[in-house]
């Protein structure tokens, strides 16, 4: 069997660690020997919008691959100009056919009729991956696979929603990283009949627990730590966790562990200062550092306003700590009992500071929380992903693995 795999979020050489959930599959994948080549679909910047990235400090991708922990991303372009970008808002679905065309032009230079007997798409975004797949598989006669996120459910199909279901519905398989998800897509008018819910993964190997109170005080905390590990933007409710902060410290002497970066971050370190709260910023990490940090934590919080599924929710509990999150999207999925839910309502941020208060209490003991998180191994979800390719093989008469 090989495979094909075009994605919307990968790594590249100033953020490798960019799209790690795709990355983690294809290092189980390569493990299992089986063979595939990986695409990212990038745009190729008009000059003026490449003045405007170096006005802003952002940078436009132009390199042609980039390999990450042995495993090498090609780049397929699409072109973009400004008027693409007003364009891409004011009519989305005839700018992501366009441009979606115009990466299947691309590819089909550089891939071979017969090469692959499987298309498996990582992204609905803009322009989504699994349109180029649906492309490419009408052109190559090879079913497509899609695998669904979060945001790409929850944002963008609403805004081309006859586009995104005829994608999903002329897939052979979609998959869903959460029940949540899947159920937020058939709200939308996709039928389900061709799903299946398969949960990301994580590393048991460097989710794991380590010595907390060693590294508290390497951290230089010396009380319980509630912790935040995520970026600090509105979708993670990132601007009420100096509220929530706030109504646990006014019970508990407690200090606060904020990992992550995002726009909204000198503004939370305002608040925090202004409400004299003890919260350590250490802004990003390096994927490998996270455990060091989520070790140091009693409970972790995941307030989200939305959410695909909550990958970090298990790779805390794989260290060994419990949970508290809303009950958006695929986070109650994700908790299970290890942790707490919080409904969405009035006094939300209150009510969420009790919740993580009662979980100080009565703490779940550690080595549950890793037994649990160990159900989620990339090996795991790598082997269900690879028993779909096996069903839609069979379907349409192809190899296996």
């Amino acid at each position: 069997m090989k495979v094909l795999y075009i994605c919307d979020l990968f790594p590249y050489p100033y953020n490798p660690s960019r799209g790690g959930f795709i990355t983690n599959r294809l290092k189980i994948l390569q493990s299992l020997d089986i063979d595939f080549d990986v695409y990212g679909i990038n745009p190729k910047d008009s000059f003026g919008i490449i003045f405007l990235k170096r006005f802003l400090s952002k940078t436009s991708l132009i390199d042609s691959f980039f390999e990450v922990n042995g495993i090498k991303y090609k780049y397929k372009y699409y072109s973009r100009n400004i008027i693409d970008i007003l364009y891409s808002e004011v009519l989305r679905k005839n700018y992501q056919i366009q441009k979606s065309n115009e990466v299947t032009s691309e590819l089909l230079d550089g891939v071979k009729y017969g090469e692959f007997d499987i298309i498996h798409a990582h992204g609905m975004y803009n322009p989504p991956a699994g349109l180029v797949a649906k492309l490419l598989s009408q052109k190559l006669n090879i079913p497509y696979v899609i695998t669904c996120h979060g945001s790409d459910i929850n944002l963008e199909m609403p805004k081309a929603k006859e586009l995104y279901i005829d994608v999903l519905e002329n897939a052979a398989k979609v998959i869903f990283v959460s029940n949540a998800l899947l159920n937020k897509a058939k709200s939308f008018g996709y039928a389900g009949e061709n799903s299946v819910v398969i949960p990301n993964g994580i590393e048991p190997d460097i989710f794991k627990p380590l010595d907390k109170e060693k590294i508290k005080k390497e951290l230089g905390l010396s009380k319980k730590v509630v912790g935040f590990v995520g970026g600090l933007k509105k979708v993670k409710r990132a601007d009420k966790l100096p509220d929530i902060f706030s109504y646990i410290t006014s019970i508990y002497d407690i200090e606060f562990l904020v990992v992550g970066d995002g726009e909204l971050r000198e503004d939370i370190v305002k608040e925090c200062k202004k409400r004299n709260l003890q919260v350590k910023f250490v802004g990003n990490v390096s994927h490998e550092d996270v455990p060091y940090y989520m070790n140091a934590l009693d409970v972790m919080i995941l307030p989200s306003r939305n959410e695909g599924f909550g990958a970090v929710v298990i790779e805390a509990q794989g260290c060994g700590v419990a949970v508290v999150g809303s009950s958006n999207g695929g986070i109650p999925e994700a908790i299970g009992d290890g942790g707490v839910v919080v409904e969405e309502g009035e006094d939300f941020e209150k009510r969420f500071a009790q919740s993580v208060m009662k979980l100080l209490e009565n703490p779940i003991d550690g080595s549950y929380l890793r037994k649990r998180a160990l159900g989620f191994s990339w090996k795991n979800t790598v082997e269900k992903e690879i028993e779909v390719y096996n069903e839609v093989l069979n379907k349409f008469g192809g190899s296996n693995a």
